[in-house]
């Protein structure tokens, strides 16, 4: 499955879906196989980048938790900070190379909410309705941030400002924009995309782009 054409047609998703397709020669390696090497940062989202307040932003970790969560702006950047340094792919087939971001570990938040055993699955949730799916082993264990740095600089919010989550070694239709909450279930739910087509993991590597895939 594709784009949902009338989606495309009211300009809900913004431009850069039709991506281009280049090769790379050298780093076979670390382009996933149908992507190729954009030097630009595409700015590409599921609607209109949302205004949000830092004096009312929170980041709460709710769900199958024993202690839930919830963070100021102050207080979750008072967090140990972590930094990744390393290759983003989105599905419309470009790959980012050498990213630098800066934010707090997810590791830190969910060690904090204490997930309980029967845990095995998240919803990601953003100021302005987005959603987005991941298994828990997916967001510990190192591989996964909410950041508010990039390349040294407050994040833009076209890109998620003032912070988004990131999940790197998934597409980054998985990074969810203005994150602010990851809920914990015991089981898989759909997000935005993954309800429209996309597949329910995202691995760049597996070329797991959609349901068929």
């Amino acid at each position: 499955m594709r784009l949902p054409e009338a989606a495309l047609v009211s300009g809900f998703i913004s431009r850069g879906f039709r991506g281009r397709r280049r090769l790379p020669e050298d780093l076979a390696g670390r382009v996933p196989p149908g992507q190729y090497v954009e030097p630009g940062f595409p700015v590409l989202s599921a609607g209109p980048t949302p205004r949000i307040d830092l004096a009312e932003w929170r980041f709460r970790v709710a769900g199958l938790v024993a202690r839930p969560q919830a963070w100021t702006w102050e207080e979750i950047r008072a967090l140990p900070p972590s930094t990744f340094t390393g290759d983003i792919h989105c599905v419309t087939k470009w790959t980012k190379l050498d990213t630098t971001f800066t934010g707090v570990s997810v590791d830190t938040l969910l060690d904090a909410a204490e997930p309980l055993p029967e845990a095995s699955h998240a919803v990601a949730s953003s100021y302005g309705g987005y959603t987005t799916n991941l298994p828990l082993d997916d967001l510990s264990g190192g591989k996964a941030w909410v950041v508010w740095e990039f390349d040294g600089a407050p994040l833009a919010p076209e890109h998620g400002g003032p912070a988004r989550l990131l999940v790197p070694h998934l597409y980054f239709w998985k990074s969810a924009k203005w994150v602010m909450g990851l809920r914990l279930l015991d089981h898989d739910a759909p997000g935005f995309w993954e309800s429209l087509g996309y597949h329910n993991h995202g691995d760049p590597w597996l070329e797991e782009r959609y349901w068929s895939d």
